[in-house]
């Protein structure tokens, strides 16, 4: 019979070496890096941080009791080299057992009635009637955001107003899936909330800060499910303002592009994006009307600049293999029209 080898230290180095390259790799990355859930920004956020920290300071403790006692009990009881007896057996002891039987239930019950406090207070906010409502529409793979009171569509980038103290600004979120299953996250406004075909959830931010929040699809959704980011762009009340109003604006028009306008409507890509003015009524895909306004393509996988939209267009699949949107094989007449027509999109 085969025997295992032990492990060596080389072997255990090797494994150290490996778990250390991991932790620098999820933290340090910059590609898609993931916001930081004890950092939170907003009240959803907030309660789960504590509900976190709850947690995590009795699994510490019982930690240390477990690890201490295993420790003092190893050290204190070992066997010596010149006694041979057998140790003192205990067959029970009731005050052991009811100990090890009634603490576990107290902190499964501490933690339970915690869990359900955080649960219910989030879930049984009422919405103000000055709230902002948006209804999120999860796709394959990508965000669409709809402006239920401002008229406003657009994807992938959520603009909020920052809440104070002063004004509180609340935004609460419809979820719906347009395909498969999806969930919502942004780690630092508030915990995952699934999107379910045929089922509406729903959740609000009050984003205590201005910036942009990052977030992704936390539910698998298929080939490019990890590529199905997401930003949360927070702004003041005016800055908001100011964004919604261009946004309700008719695409831009140019007349020294009507060239490039022309070749952009007489391709099919009008069949599946919109582009507010124009014959371009689509809606399998992304609405392009403020295309340049936003800051990535692709839902997040590439900065929004000139050079990348060019790519882009040239071959999606290069850049988000599996993506729904076909290489439409355009001559370079045709792609540098589109690219010019798509960069006015302001």
């Amino acid at each position: 019979m085969a025997v295992r080898p032990k492990p060596t230290m080389l072997s255990l180095a090797r494994l150290g070496g490996l778990f250390v390259t991991m932790v620098v790799a999820i933290f340090g990355q910059t590609v898609h890096p993931v916001g930081n859930i004890f950092d939170a920004q907003a009240t959803p956020a907030e309660s789960i941080y504590r509900l976190s920290v709850l947690v995590l300071a009795v699994c510490a403790a019982i930690f240390v009791v477990v690890a201490g006692l295993l420790t003092f009990t190893i050290v204190r009881f070992r066997r010596r080299t010149d006694d041979s007896r057998e140790p003192a057996q205990v067959y029970g002891s009731n005050r052991i057992e009811l100990a090890w039987t009634v603490i576990p239930i107290l902190i499964v019950l501490v933690l339970t009635m915690a869990t359900a406090r955080s649960v219910v207070a989030i879930q049984n906010k009422r919405i103000p009637a000055d709230a902002l409502q948006v209804t999120v529409i999860g796709h394959q793979w990508w965000w669409e955001f709809r402006y239920l009171n401002l008229g406003v569509v657009t994807a992938n980038e959520l603009h909020v107003p920052v809440s104070t103290a002063a004004k509180p600004a609340l935004t609460f979120l419809k979820l719906e899936s347009a395909d498969v299953a999806h969930s919502f996250w942004v780690p630092q406004l508030s915990g995952k909330t699934d999107l379910i075909p045929n089922r509406t959830n729903s959740m609000w931010i009050d984003p205590r800060q201005e910036g942009t929040f990052l977030g992704n699809c936390a539910e698998f959704c298929g080939m490019q499910h990890a590529n199905m980011l997401l930003r949360v762009i927070v702004e003041s009340p005016a800055d908001f303002e100011k964004w919604a109003a261009a946004q309700k604006l008719d695409a831009s028009y140019d007349s020294r592009l009507d060239v490039a306008r022309s070749s952009f409507l007489s391709l099919s890509c009008i069949s599946c994006h919109t582009v507010s003015g124009t014959p371009a009524s689509g809606t399998f895909g992304p609405d392009l009307s403020h295309l340049m306004s936003r800051t990535t393509l692709g839902s997040g996988v590439i900065p929004n600049t000139p050079e990348n939209l060019r790519a882009w267009v040239k071959e999606p699949q290069a850049i988000k293999p599996g993506c729904l949107m076909p290489d439409m094989q355009l001559d370079l007449r045709e792609l540098d029209e589109v690219v010019t027509y798509l960069s006015s999109l302001k």
